[in-house]
């Protein structure tokens, strides 16, 4: 029981107390919401009536998320409010805290309301037109999260960024010792607490504030987004999201070596690494977070696509993003901390990036387009192309595997070392440094059928 909760229940319903006893009272428990929202907050505790006594509710397995989702869903700007639940007499009620949003006015389905003394009234148009001017700008990365504590944040994941940023950028953090002060100077604490890019940039586990911050990744058979061989889903922090997608590309995409002047191993990706990096830290950072979806990485046989969840900001059109066009980061909190991890360099020249690296490359233009509420940017395969430079050169093991896969035409791992009479773990060692010439076809990295094919095979 919370321990202020006799007082509440006895002083009744305030500015900030609202009383409803029951859940079906959705409508005006909505109602509510946008009212605390649009001004100083409050609480709504559901198992009281209007009179002060505990009815108590009922709950199902699913009530408090059903509840969460109904909110989220019903308001515009979707409002995330902390609900929890506590026990009185025996009895359990539902406690809402909804703190006042920086963007007004918060709508519920079609209309806007506002707390006067202890009722809920629907405001006018002119009033609406009042709350919109007065408004500040605000970024959904920067509300600050209810009930939300520091103890929330991983304090070893704060301190190898502060490490990394001071290598990178040679810049401020050099010498704090305080996570708090480190997080407060990137503006990752709003009045002390936790905002929603802190929690998405070294929470402890992002994904049980927001689910949607996720990475899918599927490799795709054939041309059609419809049969996939393999999936993967990608969480942790958003920073942690960009080196593992990179990874799980990387694995089914055609990747060639070559040898520099200096006779060391460069590895040449089917699509131009830095363009993939490109689009993959983009959608990752300037996705809209408050749409349920999850970043996509399709990848096919003919294209690799990046889903970007959200539409573009205003003032931006797919047609200005081939030419000169201003910054419009949607997370700017998110986006700074990405720029000092070097993870971003200039706001608004990424996609002017990714289109000079596929030309570079001589694959055809990249294409950008917004489909289904999603900003995509498609890289596409051009012809098959062929190295210019030596290949490194195989050792008399890796001749041995080449050999027998060329007679067999496909080899599993156990098959290759009984034919070489050497261990498994030395076969995946000397497959590691052929992956220009073969490549993996199972269902998946843990398929038990799949095996070892060439790249020419299956071209």
């Amino acid at each position: 029981m919370a321990k202020n909760l006799p007082q509440v229940i006895k002083s009744g319903e305030t500015e900030t107390v609202e009383f409803k006893s029951s859940l079906a009272e959705r409508e005006q428990i909505l109602e509510t919401v946008s009212a605390f929202a649009n001004a100083d907050g409050g609480t709504i505790y559901i198992g009281i009536d209007a009179s002060g006594k505990v009815v108590g509710v009922q709950l199902g397995k699913k009530t408090l998320e059903d509840l969460a989702n109904e909110i989220k869903s019903k308001t515009d700007p979707k409002i995330f409010p902390s609900i929890d639940i506590l026990t009185h007499d025996g009895k359990q009620l539902v406690r809402i805290v909804v703190p006042a949003h920086p963007t007004k006015p918060v709508w519920v389905v079609d209309k806007v309301f506002e707390r006067v003394g202890r009722t809920n009234q629907r405001v006018p148009a002119e009033r609406t037109r009042q709350l919109m001017r007065e408004s500040q700008p605000f970024q959904w990365d920067q509300h600050a999260i209810a009930k939300a504590e520091i103890s929330e944040i991983d304090f070893r994941k704060v301190r190898v960024f502060l490490r990394a940023v001071e290598q990178e950028r040679n810049t401020i953090f050099e010498g704090s010792k305080s996570v708090a002060q480190a997080l407060t100077r990137l503006h990752l604490l709003r009045d002390r607490k936790l905002t929603a890019a802190a929690a998405l940039l070294f929470g402890k586990n992002p994904q049980a504030r927001f689910v949607q911050a996720r990475v899918r990744c599927a490799r795709f058979r054939g041309t059609d987004s419809v049969d996939f061989g393999d999936m993967q889903l990608i969480e942790g922090t958003i920073l942690e999201q960009v080196p593992e997608a990179l990874k799980l590309i990387r694995k089914h995409i055609e990747v060639s070596a070559k040898i520099t002047g200096r006779a060391e191993r460069e590895e040449i990706w089917e699509y131009p690494q830095e363009a993939i990096r490109e689009a993959v830290v983009n959608a990752i950072c300037h996705r809209d977070y408050e749409d349920s979806g999850n970043v996509q990485i399709r990848i096919l046989d003919d294209r690799l696509e990046i889903w970007n969840p959200g539409t573009l900001p205003p003032g931006l059109t797919v047609e200005s993003l081939r030419g000169t066009h201003p910054s419009r980061p949607r997370n700017s909190l998110i986006a700074e901390c990405f720029y000092l991890m070097k993870y971003i360099e200039q706001w608004g020249t990424g996609t002017n990036r990714i289109i000079r690296l596929c030309k570079e490359a001589g694959l055809p233009p990249p294409e950008f387009a917004e489909k289904a509420g999603s900003f995509v940017v498609t890289l596409k395969k051009g012809r098959k192309r062929r190295e210019l430079v030596e290949v490194l050169p195989l050792n008399s093991t890796q001749l041995q595997i080449l050999k027998y896969i060329k007679k067999h035409k496909t080899a599993s791992t156990k098959e290759l070392a009984k034919y070489l009479s050497v261990s498994d773990r030395a076969i995946q060692k000397n497959l590691q440094g052929m992956m220009h010439l073969v490549k993996w076809a199972g269902k998946s990295a843990n398929d038990p059928t799949g095996k070892y094919v060439l790249i020419s095979d299956s071209q």
